[in-house]
């Protein structure tokens, strides 16, 4: 993390993430000198992973993060500050006392109903006896899994656990929370369809502190963002909350928090990187084992993670934006807000109030970039949003 004369301005970035060392890194490479700054004492925020003294075990530190993409280019991207190894997430969940595959597949279906059906078999049986047909056009997450699965499947896989992760019941979610019921009439339990798919060898912080090294950018962690921080920079990137560059005035904006309950095991915890609990009365949503996340590591010891979600509040780290009617209320005067500021680009998932894969934040960052490069060779304002939250 170096720094020199800058040929083009100064630029700050508040977040040290993945928006903000991308956008820093396009920047200081376009001559600009940029300075980057974090509240927290590392970079990489909720993608930050450390080794684990005692076990050597790579940590998620906020929860497990997968990359998964389709996008070529960033693939590419990321392979060029860290070898990416193959993994596949498979995920299993306990219910019923039985432990099952997700996401739901064909195996799962001839588990749960203790049948030997064959593709065509078992989505007949779906369609025809356990879906219900008569929601035409769902509205609700409960909605659309009945829709699409039926109750039983729905009441074993998917109600217990969006009733932990979210707080409410899924008739009050929205359809769209669930936008394709991933069910499959195979036997492929990958979880994710993307074309590339893989883990950071020595992980994402390593990845993170390789694009942060480049002439022209200073990172200062420890150091919350004001106001008065920004006179003096030509432009600021923000990758804070929206509503709290704008201190709160209207409101805050919901956000789902998560607790984790770390432990250490002696051996093998669970065989897998993640276990889902799907039943109300088991308090947390799943437990992860991080060993698991590194298959081409081996270790004796092991570090688990039990999840357990909540409500956050203004102290607590913000994981999920919750997005429902009040919130969008209260997200679009925000944007009008932002919009009549100057000076000022928001991005990522904070700064946008959505929830964004890792790959889609790398890539709006990309254009972002990119973007404010092309705006300051034309002369226009820069926009608040490249990507609009609404």
């Amino acid at each position: 993390m170096t720094t020199s004369a800058a040929s083009k301005g100064k630029i700050l970035i508040v977040g040290a993430g993945l928006s903000g060392a991308v956008i820093g890194r396009h920047l200081a490479q376009d001559g600009y000198g940029v300075t980057i700054v974090d509240s927290r004492d590392h970079i990489g925020g909720n993608c930050h992973t450390e080794r684990d003294a005692e076990s050597g075990v790579m940590v998620h530190v906020y929860g497990p993060h997968i990359f998964h993409t389709d996008d070529e280019e960033v693939w590419d991207y990321v392979n060029t500050f860290e070898t990416f190894m193959p993994y596949k997430n498979r995920v299993k969940t306990t219910s019923k006392g039985q432990v099952f595959s997700l996401p739901v597949n064909l195996h799962t279906i001839n588990q749960f109903f203790d049948k030997t059906m064959r593709p065509d078999e078992a989505r007949q049986f779906i369609t025809e006896e356990q879906a219900d047909t008569s929601i035409e056009d769902p509205q609700t997450f409960e909605e659309q899994a009945m829709r699409f699965v039926g109750k039983e499947l729905y009441e074993a896989f998917f109600k217990g656990y969006t009733m932990k992760q979210w707080g409410c019941h899924p008739s009050e979610l929205p359809a769209s929370i669930l936008k394709r019921l991933p069910v499959r009439f195979n036997y492929d339990d990958n979880y994710f369809f993307h074309k590339f798919q893989g883990m950071p060898q020595n992980g994402y912080t390593v990845m993170i502190e390789r694009m942060l090294d480049c002439s022209g950018i200073e990172v200062r962690l420890n150091t919350t963002f004001s106001a008065e921080m920004a006179e003096g920079y030509e432009h600021v990137f923000y990758a804070g909350p929206l509503d709290g560059y704008f201190d709160y005035k209207l409101g805050r904006l919901g956000y789902r928090t998560l607790d984790f309950e770390r432990f250490n095991y002696e051996g093998d915890y669970q065989g897998c990187a993640v276990m889902n609990y799907g039943e109300v009365d088991v308090p947390y949503t799943r437990i992860t084992e991080h060993k698991h996340f590194a298959p081409w590591e081996n270790h004796e010891k092991s570090v688990c993670y039990r999840e357990f979600s909540r409500a956050a509040e203004p102290a607590d780290i913000p994981y999920y934006p919750i997005r429902q009617v009040k919130e969008k209320a209260l997200l679009s005067e925000y944007v009008e807000l932002a919009n009549a500021a100057s000076g000022v680009t928001f991005v990522g998932r904070l700064g946008t109030y959505r929830y964004l894969d890792m790959d889609v934040t790398i890539r709006e960052a990309l254009d972002t970039a990119r973007g404010f490069v092309e705006a300051q060779q034309k002369g226009v304002k820069v926009p608040a949003f490249f990507v609009a939250p609404v």
